[in-house]
């Protein structure tokens, strides 16, 4: 209950700072006027905080929570703690997706939609090869299909970053990939959300289940539990969660990586308690690096620089000292 009361106090701060600052309470008084409709469009004080800066919040809540949630789910599914969402390639397909999008010159609500459509598909394609393969350890073979598509998938989209224009679209691509909430609108998260939800309370549901899974195949059999189909189905929730907010938000990497093991550290590895600690650690996370993205300089800063930068020191302070949370 702390925690989440961290994460709204957090996401209450990140609408009051900003180059145009606001008041706490001329922040609330200008919500509920929105809430009841009774707010002026035309006011600058309404134009910053309700169509600029809460999309932004929310997006960044949904797309922390959402990564730092399928990142504990495949670090749990795999055993292995160095296991993050894109393991399977979802973030190098979404990527291809998009900036397939952003060559072919595309709306916005396309883009996020091939961006939405590439992670499924290069997903599709792990479980083709790895179905193909049907000899040596499944979790192995998973795990290598996953590296051999991402791989083909950035070599793609190398390739049309090439060919783009360099003047129009590959500033674009390059912005896109390095991942950023900046312009985000209402209608960017509409999609999202329910692509997001449809993929996580079925996690939240088989929690209890998943946890099984983290003893090993006999183990979770032995329960009466059929391990092959749950892994199957924690794969397609979680890839379904991570699609939906790449293609929001771009290749923002390090949440799904790093905030687990923050909240394994908490609460310990149980997937029932894990799960909503790192997803409500990962929206606090991201809500106070998208925060700093577009304050800590007249330029916003890509949050995939920002995440990388806090990301990879405190990954290696828990490779030191965090070795006993992950058993």
């Amino acid at each position: 209950m702390w925690l989440f009361c961290i994460v709204v106090a957090t996401s209450f701060a990140a609408l009051l700072i900003g180059p145009y600052p606001l008041s706490p309470l001329d922040a609330i008084a200008l919500l509920r006027q929105s809430f009841l409709a009774q707010s002026d469009s035309t006011d600058p004080a309404h134009i910053v905080l309700i169509s600029i800066r809460l999309p932004r919040v929310v997006a960044a809540l949904l797309v922390g929570a959402a990564l730092s949630a399928a990142g504990a789910c495949y670090q749990t599914l795999f055993r292995n703690p160095l296991v993050s969402p894109d393991i399977l390639g979802v973030s190098a397909g979404a990527g291809l997706g998009a900036v397939l999008g952003i060559f072919l010159s595309l709306p916005v609500a396309a883009i996020q939609m091939m961006g939405f459509a590439g992670g499924l598909l290069a997903v599709a394609l792990v479980g083709f090869v790895s179905a193909a393969v049907r000899t040596g350890d499944r979790t192995l073979i998973l795990v290598l299909a996953g590296v051999v598509v991402a791989a083909l998938t950035g070599a793609a989209t190398s390739l049309l970053k090439v060919l783009a224009d360099p003047y129009d679209q590959l500033p674009a691509i390059t912005f896109w990939l390095l991942g950023s909430l900046s312009g985000v609108k209402v209608e960017d998260i509409l999609p999202a959300a329910p692509a997001v939800m449809l993929g996580l309370v079925p996690l939240i549901l088989l929690r209890w289940r998943i946890n099984v899974l983290s003893l090993g195949d006999e183990e979770a059999r032995s329960l009466g539990i059929e391990a092959g189909r749950l892994r199957l189905a924690v794969i397609l929730c979680a890839t379904l969660i991570t699609a939906s907010v790449v293609a929001l938000a771009g290749v923002v990497g390090w949440v799904g990586l790093v905030i687990p093991h923050m909240a394994r550290m908490m609460v310990g590895p149980s997937f029932g308690r894990l799960l909503p600690v790192a997803a409500l650690l990962g929206a606090g996370y991201l809500i106070l690096v998208d925060t700093l993205a577009r304050t800590i300089s007249a330029v916003e800063v890509p949050l995939g620089i920002l995440t990388a930068v806090v990301g990879a020191p405190f990954f290696l302070w828990l490779l030191a000292h965090g070795r006993r949370a992950w058993n």
